[in-house]
């Protein structure tokens, strides 16, 4: 009796809540049995509130013979036995003291470590705190799939704090912000309108392709992209390939940079006076039909015109009425003009005039009208006086 007297009085002196020094006696279950200095109380210190590591090694944490500091978390009196113990944790300590450290904190950037996906955003914990860093707040694009940051450490800026509530609220995306914009200050400081830069595809679109400069995004507009017309952006690049562009255009304050991936590549009318000349006859095909002709491909990426004037001898009302686009056509070279990026091409000149027939020649000649003929103009000298001269004297050599 006097025994059980001197362990109450022993339990009094240890209350939740209460941080104490405890020897570890014995490890076994998952659990460490506990003796806490100076009361001669014993307690148990689980794997739980060890860490929160399910599948951890409690052998890992303690063994016997260690001391350790611990928080008094509730008494426990046993069932069977009059013995009477404290549930006690290390792990909440450790995070008690983490919150007191936390305090007034705000705007810090923490390394924090991904622990869970949950509803709404993602679990993570700092130096033993458990925080949340919503999906709006994960990336500065919306983020579905948040299992991909379990278990990755990363850092995230403190938002709001407040240990009474344990809320502890973090963001990843002030941080990718921050850093985008830093990189985004340095590639425009780097930047020069014609220079030419290396740089990733990032996305493709119906009207071009996005290359990532090293934090600065810069659009190669689709009729950048080749020589060619009409190309499509993923059948020239790729996304996750590296290209080498010209700077076009740089508008830092709109964050826009115009880029060329076809002004870093040999154009197809360079050294197009030795592929071609005038009076050269050379396959082609058709590409476009215009009121006022037909472009046909010549050489790869160059069209050159057939005027309406010189696709038939006969009379063309309609490029339309004798031509078809993907048609094969033989074209001779009229003209090459290379600093205009201009071909005139006939189809007529490789084609026999149609011979005219005499009688319709015949029926021209007739049909012309006939010009009057000149009359001999003479002059006469009238006297000055008509008296004494007849009609005969002063037409007498006129025969009548």
């Amino acid at each position: 009796m006097n025994e059980f007297e001197d362990l109450l009085n022993s339990v009094s002196d240890v209350n939740p809540g209460d941080v104490v020094t405890a020897e570890v006696l014995t490890v076994d279950n998952n659990q460490a049995n506990v003796v806490i200095e100076g009361t001669g109380v014993e307690g148990v210190l689980t794997l739980r509130e060890l860490t929160n590591d399910r599948d951890a090694d409690i052998n890992d944490f303690v063994k016997a013979g260690d001391t350790v500091e611990v928080l008094v978390l509730r008494q426990v009196v046993g069932k069977d036995t009059d013995t009477v113990t404290f549930l006690v944790s290390k792990k909440r300590l450790e995070a008690r003291k983490a919150w007191d450290k936390l305090v007034g904190r705000e705007g810090e950037v923490v390394t924090v470590k991904g622990t869970r996906a949950v509803k709404g955003g993602l679990s993570v914990e700092f130096e033993g705190v458990r925080g949340f860093i919503p999906a709006s707040m994960i990336d500065t694009r919306f983020v579905r799939n948040t299992e991909k940051f379990v278990g990755e450490e990363f850092e995230a800026k403190i938002k709001e704090i407040d240990p009474s509530e344990n809320r502890f609220i973090l963001s990843r995306r002030d941080v990718v912000e921050e850093a985008a914009e830093a990189a985004r200050k340095e590639v425009f400081s780097k930047l020069e309108v014609g220079s030419i830069v290396k740089g990733t595809v990032a996305r493709l679109t119906s009207f071009g392709a996005f290359v990532d400069l090293g934090g600065v995004d810069g659009l190669v507009h689709v009729t950048e992209l080749s020589h060619e017309r009409n190309v499509s952006p993923k059948s020239v690049v790729s996304v996750g390939e590296e290209i080498e562009v010209k700077v076009l255009a740089i508008d830092e304050e709109a964050g826009r940079v115009s880029l060329s991936l076809k002004a870093t590549t040999p154009g197809p009318w360079d050294g197009v006076e030795q592929k071609l000349a005038a009076g050269d006859v050379i396959e082609g095909k058709v590409k476009r039909l215009t009121d006022f002709g037909a472009f046909v491909e010549v050489l790869p990426g160059i069209d050159g015109l057939v005027h309406i004037s010189q696709i038939s001898h006969k009379r063309v009302e309609n490029p339309k009425d004798v031509l078809s686009v993907g048609q094969d056509v033989t074209v001779k070279v009229l003209d090459v003009n290379a600093a205009d990026e201009r071909v005139s091409l006939s189809i007529k000149a490789l084609e026999e005039r149609p011979a005219q027939s005499e009688d319709n020649n015949n029926e021209k000649r007739q049909s012309r009208p006939r010009r009057p003929r000149r009359q001999e103009k003479r002059d006469y000298e009238l006297p000055e006086t008509q008296s004494g001269f007849s009609m005969a004297d002063l037409f007498g050599d006129i025969e009548l």
